[in-house]
């Protein structure tokens, strides 16, 4: 245990709830603030969608990776220290960022660098809710997280338009500089006397395995090259070999022994992939069929930005109340319905496509908060840790691999063809097409859902546990 009565009275939750949402609003929010900037990066560096997608997709891979890395470290390490060197990375990566913007491999090299400094930030303060505070409190917490990291998601694209068009984008690596007033409190609530055991160790080479075989496969959907794909199915099979021999493996091969769980992890897979193409490829359809500036751009998607706020708490009483299957349904009702309707409106005028944008997002709330349960109520006590860490990489992952995939289709336009009858703007079926597919895999994943975590099979909610 590394807590205890002493250490529980250091923590007020009213406060450590507003630094909560403050340090999880800017670590997330890194996610997607570059997305509606992606046609001017574009433009000044003269670049192909599947070339600028890097701006999103590296930070993407790292903040996967960091976070289970920096969980790995709790176990070792002082979190005092940790967070330190977290806060310090996001900090130091973004003024190079922004002083060396000319040159695009640095920009590269400075996301992956943040992303790896912001992972610290949801990584270590879960494992200090877990530690510090009563199940009553952390259930109010997780909550919390859930609804803060939607609205970080939704309201990305709007910050950064707004930027974009009024400054430069470059100015939005300074965005994560704001963390660092919130250093000294965590310093604050952290007790002195937390030490490490000294046991445990990290599992480098299959940290290293793991990057590889997610790196791999991002570059080959971005540039659809065999030797990519092999490299990533060598590194995958390494990994999965490598992690059932050694004593502390990166990734427990224990957690893929539930058929629940696997299934989890596949449908948050597709889903958070979806959603992530979809966030990247309206900006860039409003831009091309509409001609709308960073900052118009960024109106456009602020309503749905700001129903994940409300709406994500709605969730989170409904799965309560309700148990996560009803939730999850609405939710992808939602998503569905919303998608098939705005593949029918990329020509049409953009307060639709906002307005269709809501339900978007409110469905996508819904499908977050009920997956988080899901996911709980599929591992047994002992794993619900680790088990969520890696549903978290995976789900961070699929966000990198859905942008990359959709640059990818942008480049080759091998979609670019008349399906549906009233889309009447030749250069719409491109996105239209787009939005079809990922209403599909949309509806795969809900199938997968109902198939394994249908209402006979479901556990009790919330309220009855």
């Amino acid at each position: 245990m590394h807590s205890d009565s002493a250490s529980q009275k250091t923590f007020d939750l009213r406060k450590f709830s507003c630094l909560v949402v403050y340090v999880i609003f800017f670590a997330v929010l890194n996610e997607t603030v570059f997305n509606v900037s992606t046609p001017k990066i574009a433009e000044q560096f003269h670049l192909q969608p599947s070339e600028v997608s890097w701006v999103v997709t590296t930070f993407i891979i790292t903040f996967g990776l960091g976070q289970v890395i920096f969980g790995k470290l709790a176990d070792i390490y002082d979190l005092r220290r940790l967070i330190v060197i977290g806060f310090s990375m996001y900090a130091a990566a973004s003024l190079v960022g922004m002083l060396l913007q000319a040159w695009y491999p640095l920009v590269i090299v400075s996301r992956a660098v943040q992303g790896a400094g912001a992972s610290a930030l949801p990584a270590l303060t879960m494992i200090i809710v877990s530690r510090y505070f009563t199940p009553e409190q952390r259930g109010k917490l997780f909550g919390l997280f859930t609804s803060t990291a939607s609205f970080a998601v939704g309201v990305g694209p709007v910050i950064g338009g707004y930027v974009s068009a009024y400054f430069h984008w470059s100015l939005l690596f300074l965005i994560p500089l704001f963390t660092l007033a919130a250093l000294p409190a965590f310093l604050r609530f952290l007790p002195k006397e937390e030490k490490t055991d000294g046991k445990g160790k990290v599992d480098v080479l299959g940290a290293v395995l793991l990057g590889a075989a997610i790196s791999a496969l991002v570059i080959f959907c971005t540039n659809p090259q065999w030797p990519y794909l092999l490299v990533s199915l060598l590194a995958a099979v390494w990994f999965v070999l490598h992690v059932r021999r050694v004593p502390h493996p990166f990734v427990d091969p224990e957690l893929f022994k539930g058929a629940r769980y696997r299934a989890g992890v596949i449908i948050g897979f597709l889903l958070f992939g979806s959603v992530m193409g979809i966030v990247f490829v309206v900006p860039l359809m409003l831009h091309a069929m509409h001609g709308l500036s960073t900052d118009d751009i960024g109106l456009v998607m602020f309503p749905g930005a700001f129903s994940a706020v409300i709406f994500g708490t709605v969730s989170g009483h409904i799965t309560a109340k309700r148990g996560s299957h009803f939730a999850f349904s609405i939710g992808f009702v939602l998503i569905s319905a919303a998608l098939l309707v705005l593949a029918g409106l990329t020509d049409k005028p953009v307060w639709l496509t906002s307005a269709v944008l809501v339900i978007m997002y409110i469905g996508f709330s819904f499908v977050q908060t009920s997956m988080a349960e899901t996911i709980t109520q599929s591992l047994p006590v002992h794993q619900i840790g680790v088990g969520m860490g890696f549903y978290g990489l995976a789900v961070f992952i699929s966000g990198a691999v859905g942008t990359a995939g959709v640059a990818s289709l942008l480049d080759s336009r091998i979609l670019d063809v008349p399906l549906l009858p009233f889309v009447g703007r030749p250069q719409a079926h491109l996105y239209s097409n787009l939005l079809l597919i990922f209403a599909v895999i949309v509806t795969v994943s809900g199938l997968i859902y109902l198939n394994t975590f249908g209402r006979r099979r479901q556990t009790s909610p919330l309220l009855t546990r």
